[in-house]
């Protein structure tokens, strides 16, 4: 089932406010990953980005909820953590409506299996499939950005059908090629650079992920919708020689 197909819920979302240190304040609006909880955390962070709230520096939505950055009121010019949670709950008390899938639509080539994905057959077999119905099971639905983390331009996607619910490698691997693809847990990663790395690697896109002199650096922002196109070796090289 393609999670991404349900509609948005417009009814009042329950939250909770804490403290994270002296300088966050994490807004949760669940604990499970689920499209329209992760739509809901895209919303409640543009509302309080729209909202330009005196002293926070940063809004970062996630799976299941927000972080909010904020300078503390070390000078008496900026917010408390009492304070900051009251303006946050005031804001939100009217409720949160979880967005609509209008974020972008991104294709991103994946060459699937052989040298760009040496964990395919592996993940196959886990699954009780073949790697070409791993393949289709990862291509054919969309899939959401929810987050990005890890390194910068390392976007998470999902939610994957339950095939693809494969725990990560029990050993991971100290160095995962850049653009690589790899699947865990119904959730699927894209390496931007060379980094260390426990998902399991089916494919690899020649696409690149994160460039600081690009605006947005990254290709993916959270809200993205994207489908994964399945590529021959021979386009992925082509695809990655054309590159800038």
């Amino acid at each position: 089932m393609n999670a991404l197909s349900e509609p948005p819920s417009s009814a009042e979302t329950p939250w909770r406010i804490l403290p994270q240190g002296d300088r966050c304040l994490i807004i949760s609006f669940g604990d499970r990953i689920d499209a329209a909880i992760g739509r809901t955390c895209l919303a409640a962070a543009r509302k309080l980005r729209d909202a330009r709230l005196p002293g926070v520096t940063d809004v970062v939505p996630s799976f299941v909820a927000v972080a909010v950055h904020y300078r503390p009121d070390g000078l008496g010019n900026g917010p408390t953590c009492a304070s900051l949670t009251a303006r946050i709950g005031a804001l939100l008390a009217d409720g949160v409506t979880a967005d609509a899938l209008d974020g972008r639509q991104i294709d991103v080539p994946v060459c699937y299996g052989g040298e760009h994905g040496p964990d395919l057959p592996d993940v196959a077999r886990a699954a009780g499939v073949t790697p070409d119905d791993i393949i289709a099971l990862h291509s054919q639905p969309r899939s959401m950005v929810f987050m990005l983390g890890f390194a910068p331009g390392h976007a998470y996607l999902g939610v994957h059908d339950e095939k693809l619910n494969i725990p990560r490698r029990p050993s991971p691997r100290t160095a995962v090629p850049t653009g690589a693809v790899a699947v865990a847990n119904r959730q699927t990663v894209i390496y931007p650079n060379r980094l260390p790395g426990g998902w399991n690697i089916i494919g690899a896109t020649p696409l690149t992920l994160f460039d600081p002199a690009r605006e947005p650096a990254s290709l993916l922002q959270p809200g993205d919708s994207v489908r994964f196109v399945p590529i021959s070796p021979q386009e992925f090289d082509r695809i990655r020689e054309a590159r800038p």
